[in-house]
């Protein structure tokens, strides 16, 4: 009988194990599957990027600068967080701070109550009551009235030092903390300073490219878009995913947000889909104006399929939604995520520029459902 009972306890917490061991193994899979497709995506930007940039000496010319444009801006954009964490970090240390010294004006109240306390029972109390050892009630009374004051007294002191001592401590590292805050303003000054030249080098550039380009079927072939490359690019980004499976369990479906997906920064459109760019090639995305450095956000949950330099796209980078969907954002200033990362909703990815051929700062946008581009604004809200 024990043992039938024994069996019937060990069956599930086997069963248990064997779906543990069996999860570990599924975990390890897709992880090693993952890391293989991270390697392949990096060969192929690579690769792409290699392609792009040999085109002419214009265009090498051009990827050069924004990448290292990209750099700068991708320092001062960790600056800038880093910034942020600190302010944040010393914004507690201040309530800390309120809330130590709101503790000791307390505690030093409580501690001159009990003084008065004291006092009011008498100088020499204690003495007094032992000579006179007519009343033993209460000569005990009083003297654990003395007990319970001086204990109290005792704690209340102990309280006091270590609320002293840690308000010292955090006085002391708010201090720290906003001797780095203002190193990392003085980083950012310079960092700032340094963007702001990267910049202006990059638009005397490509002032000098387009001078040297006059014609604009040269400057077109040189620096614009080409929709085949990005087509292929599409097609091997599309066979790579191919064997991934899904990891976004319990995450709604990008089909299901139609119409409810928000916008990936907020500005004017300044051309829309379909519209006629100088090349004659029709626009398979929508165009916002925006301020270098604005925040990119990911329309919706996915994964990064490509982050790198494309002709004609600049700063380029594609998140895949999984079931044949994709958002592009391309003319970015700097890229904050790589090939492989999942991103949520609303999450930073990149920052607005004009990589690419732009002239203007802002970002371009596109959405592609199995590789054909679809109006973004049906989907955006």
């Amino acid at each position: 009988m024990l043992a039938a009972a024994l069996a019937c306890v060990a069956t599930p917490l086997a069963a248990q194990s064997t779906d543990a061991a069996q999860r570990a193994a599924q975990e390890a899979e897709a992880k090693k599957k993952l890391d293989a497709v991270r390697l392949e995506l990096r060969a192929l930007a690579e690769q792409q990027r290699a392609a792009s940039g040999e085109r002419d000496e214009a265009n090498r010319a051009l990827r050069d600068k924004d990448l290292a444009l990209s750099a700068v801006a991708r320092d001062v954009h960790a600056l800038d967080e880093r910034m942020a964490e600190q302010q944040r970090r010393i914004d507690e240390l201040d309530v800390e701070v309120g809330r130590l010294e709101q503790a000791l004006a307390g505690q030093r109240e409580t501690l001159a109550a009990l003084l008065r306390s004291a006092y009011a029972l008498g100088h020499g109390e204690e003495l007094k009551l032992l000579l006179q050892q007519d009343d033993v009630a209460a000569i005990s009374r009083v003297l654990a009235y003395h007990r319970y004051f001086q204990r109290a007294q005792v704690a209340e002191i102990d309280r006091m030092l270590a609320d002293m001592k840690r308000l010292s401590e955090v006085k002391a590292e708010a201090r720290a903390a906003a001797d780095a805050l203002a190193q990392t303003r003085a980083s950012r000054a310079a960092e700032g300073a340094r963007l702001e030249a990267e910049r202006t080098e990059r638009a005397t550039l490509l002032a000098r490219i387009e001078a040297k380009l006059k014609d604009q079927g040269a400057r077109i072939a040189a620096l614009g878009r080409s929709e085949s490359e990005l087509a292929s690019l599409l097609e091997r980004l599309r066979d790579v995913f191919a064997d991934i499976p899904a990891q976004l369990a319990g995450a709604e479906s990008f089909a299901s947000r139609r119409g409810r997906l928000a916008w990936p920064l907020q500005g004017k459109v300044v051309s829309g889909f379909g519209a006629v760019d100088e090349s004659g090639r029709r626009s398979g995305g929508v165009l916002l104006a925006a301020k270098a450095g604005t925040p990119v956000h990911a329309v919706s949950h996915g994964r990064v399929a490509f982050a790198d330099w494309l002709r004609g796209y600049g700063l380029l980078l594609i998140v895949d939604h999984g079931d044949g969907y994709l958002s592009l954002y391309g003319c970015n200033e700097t890229l904050l995520k790589d090939v492989g990362d999942w991103v949520a909703a609303g999450e930073t990815i990149a920052t607005s520029g004009a990589s690419g051929e732009q002239k203007a700062a802002g970002l371009y946008f596109e959405l592609r459902v199995k590789g054909q581009a679809v109006d973004p604004r049906a989907w955006l809200r």
